[in-house]
């Protein structure tokens, strides 16, 4: 069995993401081909974030460490630590208000 110190797996990509010029990183905690969900770790840095793109068919967003922004055409939810977003099935962002992990779960097509 696998497992994962969570803060501390968000202190080390909240790190990454300050000393990257993009200001985000990530970590695959869980997934792969033969897995239906797969599971991301991502830091973002203040101000930083994932532009406007596709939504996946199923898509959740666990704010693990600070405060983050999720849009979807004209409508947002900011979301702080312990929140869980469900993530609308359409074009959506996410940035970050402050420095901020999320775990990002998306429910897979498998190869089965």
């Amino acid at each position: 069995m696998e497992s994962w110190n969570l803060p501390k797996l968000c202190d080390q990509q909240i790190a990454l993401a300050r000393a990257s010029t993009s200001g985000r990183a990530a970590h695959t905690i869980h997934g792969g081909h033969e897995h239906a969900l797969r599971q991301t770790v991502i830091a973002l840095a203040a101000g930083n974030g994932l532009d406007e793109h596709e939504s996946p068919e199923e898509a959740t967003l666990h704010v693990l460490a600070g405060r983050v922004r999720l849009g979807a055409g004209d409508e947002f939810w900011i979301g702080v630590q312990g929140d869980f977003l469900i993530i609308p099935p359409a074009r959506h962002s996410v940035h970050a208000v402050v420095d901020a992990a999320i775990l990002l779960t998306v429910a897979v097509k498998t190869s089965r």
